[in-house]
């Protein structure tokens, strides 16, 4: 049985299998229309990687948050950072990175994506560079994180 707080919430329309069995153009066109979609990669590839890779993410999505919304965004579980919301190198402990689940991760990329999106694409090149992490999401999955950040890329300033 899966359980429902380690998976992040997915419209019905698209599931975790449907993604698999997209074809590459479809996937590439879900990734520019649907908002919902890259920080569920993000979730998705957070909970296959390393406790290491995990603080490291963390590490790097939480200074984009301000203190207010760090009490809030995952149902304030990462309200201990509140203070050091401002800091440019803010430390997650590998105790704290493997506690969260992916449904938290889901909610703070989601806010990171709409506050700061250069952000969430740094923190899918971080993802993306994981050959364990890429190997665990699946090729379909990880074309669309490649596509994502490919497009973001090509797009001018």
């Amino acid at each position: 049985m899966t359980n429902t707080t380690d998976n992040p919430t997915i419209p019905p329309a698209i599931d975790a299998g449907t993604l698999e069995q997209l074809p590459r153009a479809t996937a590439e066109r879900l990734v520019k229309e649907e908002g919902w979609l890259v920080p569920a990669i993000v979730a998705r590839a957070f909970i296959a990687a390393g406790v290491g890779l995990r603080a490291k993410v963390l590490s790097r999505l939480l200074p984009a948050v301000g203190p207010l919304a760090l009490t809030v965004v995952g149902g304030g579980v990462f309200a201990r950072y509140a203070q050091q919301a401002r800091w440019s190198a803010l430390p997650v402990s590998f105790s704290d990175a493997a506690r969260i689940t992916s449904s938290q991760i889901y909610e703070l990329a989601t806010y990171v994506q709409q506050s700061n999106p250069d952000v969430t694409r740094q923190i899918l090149t971080v993802l993306s560079r994981d050959v364990s992490t890429m190997t665990a999401l699946g090729a379909t999955i990880g074309a669309l994180a490649i596509s994502y950040l490919s497009n973001r890329s090509a797009r001018p300033a």
